[in-house]
């Protein structure tokens, strides 16, 4: 007894495989992102030199599409002589580490909300539609500033503040989803069968909403992605000597005149890091539901 957009065992797999492999926006998307993927989990296998040594002999060294580059670093070094590929790949850590655990917070939390809402009505969804208004009223990044300026920037702080500042959205649409499907027969079908009501949340609502999910969290991991460089490019995210892109971003301004690709690596990096987030996010709902394409 499943819902109409529950994924079937074998066909429906299959079925999403083919639109995957179909969908040049998802293919090109997931491709970067699992290369930055293995590049972040394999860095030391990976990095030619330790991100954190300095060679104050060779700094701001030049990367190899200049004259006089040093192809014993292809990227340069920065400031204090630290290889800056080797920075480049330790810092794609930082962000995929803030993006995947502000995702997995922020979703927890706007999920459940978004449930109980649009499941429960009445009373329960007048104080959580409250709360989302509350949230709303809120400037996300002045809040983020604030608070990590009080309690101090580290990789911890940044994902709590952003994990408990992102979670709207889970909850907005998560609540019309559920409120869409909570009339359907299945689900009144195994109200008639005695299912508690956790077993039907868990067992017959929650993976009839999951593509929802899934869309969210990758604009959300994106966006999540972004603020933690907009907080480190202003001193209050993560801390130095830890190799953040966005920190890289801020530490390269003094050389802004004579040495751009300082501040031009770390933010191309970002952009693609961003870009294939958010053609995967894009294409994900016709791969996950092509039935529900408008």
């Amino acid at each position: 007894m499943n819902g109409p957009e529950l994924i079937l065992p074998k066909t429906r797999r299959k079925g999403f495989a083919a639109r995957a492999f179909a969908n040049p926006a998802f293919l090109c998307g997931a491709v970067v992102l699992g290369l930055i993927f293995v590049m972040a989990v394999f860095a030391p296998l990976i990095a030619p030199y330790d991100p954190l040594a300095q060679n104050m002999t060779n700094r701001t060294a030049s990367p190899f599409w200049l004259a006089g580059a040093d192809w014993a670093h292809p990227f340069g070094t920065d400031g204090l002589g630290r290889d800056y590929l080797s920075r480049i790949i330790y810092g794609a850590r930082i962000s995929l580490l803030i993006g995947i655990f502000t995702v997995i917070t922020s979703g927890i939390i706007g999920t459940v909300m978004g449930v109980l809402a649009g499941y429960f009505g009445g009373k329960v969804d007048l104080v959580i539609n409250f709360l989302i208004m509350t949230r709303l009223t809120l400037p996300v990044i002045m809040v983020a500033l604030a608070v990590v300026a009080i309690f101090g920037g580290s990789l911890i702080v940044v994902v709590l503040v952003l994990g408990l500042l992102l979670w709207d959205r889970f909850a907005v649409v998560i609540r019309s989803a559920v409120m869409q499907i909570r009339n359907q027969e299945y689900i009144q079908a195994a109200q008639s069968m005695g299912y508690s009501t956790p077993k039907l949340l868990v067992k017959e609502l929650l993976p009839n909403i999951f593509d929802r999910f899934a869309v969210i969290a990758t604009f959300e991991m994106a966006h999540a992605i972004l603020l933690e460089a907009s907080l480190s490019f202003l001193g209050l995210g993560v801390q130095p000597p830890t190799p953040s892109w966005g920190l890289m971003v801020a530490e390269g301004r003094q050389y802004l005149l004579f040495d751009s690709w300082l501040i031009l690596i770390p933010g191309a990096a970002i952009c693609v890091l961003v870009l294939a987030i958010n053609m995967m996010g894009d294409a994900l709902r016709d791969v996950l539901a092509p039935e529900n394409r408008n």
